[in-house]
């Protein structure tokens, strides 16, 4: 059974900075693209950044340079460093992968950015 959890979400002023932490288990996660995305409220999810499995990462045009995906597979965990935070990254993040074609989502983590 696959699980994300992801943690490290808050209330930071802008400019501030969080790291995002998802755990994964059930998959072999050294195999599997990892993903995160946002939704903020009234608006779709949209993909934040994504990491292969060789740790190619790329990134939404909006956080380019701010924020910086990563994988530490001995811990089956992915994180999302985001930096320099401005009140419209506010939403909910989620972790994301796949196996056997079907998406897997954790539960999300509220950031919220506002002085």
């Amino acid at each position: 059974q696959v699980q994300l959890v992801e943690s490290g979400g808050g209330l930071v002023q802008p400019g501030g900075s969080l790291r995002l932490s998802c755990a994964a288990s059930g998959i072999i996660f050294g195999g599997n693209v990892m993903s995160w995305y946002r939704q903020a409220p009234g608006k779709q999810r949209e993909l934040v950044a994504v990491i292969t499995t060789v740790g190619s990462a790329n990134y939404a045009d909006s956080v380019k340079g701010r924020f910086t995906i990563s994988r530490d597979n001995a811990k089956n965990t992915v994180y999302l460093q985001m930096n320099s935070l401005k009140p419209e990254d506010t939403a909910v993040y989620y972790c994301n992968t796949y196996r056997l074609g079907t998406a897997y989502w954790g539960q999300g983590t509220q950031v919220t950015v506002s002085s």
